[in-house]
């Protein structure tokens, strides 16, 4: 299995040893940086873990950090050999719309730099009345960047579309397993089966039936089983397919080169 989005860097140390060593058979993840701080501890973890990588970025709930100094940064940790995306970025009107400006400027940057490092974009969005989706939408329309992924996808239709026609990878979290989810299961059914991806956002959305507990990465198991129900397939063939999109995505494997 592979977790394509988690935050190791979330989790306390012990937490955080204990989520890796349950699955230390996983074929590979990726802890995904938010601030300045998050992205060198994702980038630690990536160094000591041969089947971790790290993407780097800063969450748009942080876009306020962004500076001459942090993208200085952001270009220095891009270049290392175990990162392999930038973000996650994006829009969030859900905890700081008041930072909109802010938010697209630091989007604007993370895709230049994915575009500079050949690397693909991770995309976070949320909002409380879809405005953020609809700008997002908006947004992958006019700048088209040649690898994206929305992460934990939720189902938007208008993002649905988009993503469909830009060639975008839709990654799929805990909500999917969630019994009031119906919208974005049938969504999933649209979505062609090499451009589907899996992720917990550890330790955050954790599936049923563990709601209201800590996500770690071992969990992404129950996201896996209720794509591969609703896809008609058994959970191994399922596996071997996100896998396989995974790998090509994010050029995971400890043998992978980057497209530079």
């Amino acid at each position: 299995m592979t977790d394509t989005h988690c935050h190791l860097d979330h989790m306390a140390p012990a937490e955080a040893e204990a989520a890796i060593a349950a699955s230390a058979h996983f074929k590979s993840i990726l802890t995904v940086g938010t601030d300045p701080v998050r992205n060198r501890r994702a980038l630690a973890f990536a160094e000591a873990h041969p089947h971790i990588f790290a993407s780097v970025g800063l969450h748009p709930t942080e876009a306020h950090l962004l500076s001459p100094e942090l993208e200085a940064d952001l270009a220095h940790l891009a270049a290392h050999p175990r990162v392999r995306a930038i973000g996650e970025s994006g829009l969030d009107y859900y905890w700081t719309p008041e930072t909109r400006g802010a938010q697209l400027k630091a989007l604007e940057f993370q895709h230049r730099l994915a575009l500079e490092r050949g690397l693909p974009l991770v995309l976070h969005v949320r909002s409380r009345d879809g405005r953020a989706e609809l700008e997002l939408a908006d947004w992958l329309e006019q700048h088209r960047p040649p690898r994206f992924v929305l992460h934990a996808f939720a189902g938007h239709p208008r993002l649905l579309e988009v993503g469909l026609r830009l060639g975008g990878y839709f990654s799929l979290a805990g909500p999917l397993t969630y019994k009031k989810n119906q919208a974005l299961r049938q969504a999933v059914l649209e979505i062609p089966l090499e451009r589907l991806l899996v992720e917990t956002d550890a330790p955050f959305l954790p599936p049923e039936p563990h709601r209201g507990q800590r996500n770690h990465p071992a969990l992404v198991r129950f996201t896996l089983a209720k794509l591969a129900e609703l896809r008609g397939l058994d959970l191994e063939e399922m596996e071997r397919i996100t896998d396989r999109n995974a790998w090509a995505f994010f050029a995971l494997g400890e043998g992978a080169s980057r497209i530079a």
